[in-house]
């Protein structure tokens, strides 16, 4: 064999071991956010279930999250605080997402009439027409921010619970401070068992 076909053969093999390692990424979440965040010193602990949690006390604020709407609204967080909310960060064309919409679209519609809201992040959906085509197919009817290019994601501190993958799903406190976060798709009872002890809190 020729040194330029043994070349060949170890960048064909190389390729073939990155592509089965992003396939298995690409079983519990599609993307990384992008995000400024991750390293730094945190104050949050990651359970066996991938839950990762602050005590209240030491949570940090959500940042500023506003703009336009999947459907053409308005939403601002920041008007949601004395409620509980869930911000799920999704796009369309992540099979993940798809899997867990109707299990959020399901706990939504039980517990907003508890102080809880959802609001939604799409992002990396580069026409608005995908988005609302994935909300009509899973029933979505709470919210979601419009975020192509994923600048809202990156308003989130570094060190802190912000979305480092899509989808990730985090649960904002009452007073607008971040206390859980997930970077995988949820299930009806992972994300009821998300929820519980925020919504408990005085």
């Amino acid at each position: 064999m020729s040194a330029a076909s043994r070349s060949r053969t170890r960048v064909r093999a190389t390729l073939l071991t990155a592509g089965a390692v992003a396939a298995a990424l690409t079983l519990t979440s599609c993307s990384s956010g992008g995000t400024s965040g991750g390293g730094g010193n945190t104050n949050f602990v990651t359970g066996a279930d991938g839950v990762a949690t602050v005590e209240k006390g030491e949570r940090a604020d959500v940042p500023e999250l506003s703009g336009k709407t999947v459907d053409g609204g308005q939403v601002d967080v920041a008007d949601f605080k004395g409620k509980v909310v869930v911000l799920n960060v999704w796009g369309s064309w992540c099979p993940p997402c798809r899997a867990e919409a109707k299990n959020l679209e399901t706990v939504y519609r039980d517990v907003k009439d508890q102080g809880v809201e959802f609001v939604g992040i799409n992002t990396r959906d580069a026409r608005v027409s995908l988005a609302k085509a994935f909300e009509k197919e899973f029933g979505v009817s709470y919210p979601s921010l419009y975020d192509p290019t994923g600048k809202l994601m990156l308003r989130f501190k570094k060190g802190t619970l912000n979305p480092q993958a899509i989808p990730s799903t985090l649960i904002i406190d009452r007073e607008g401070k971040i206390a859980a976060r997930t970077l995988q798709a949820l299930s009806e009872e992972k994300l009821r068992a998300m929820l519980k002890p925020v919504l408990a809190e005085k």
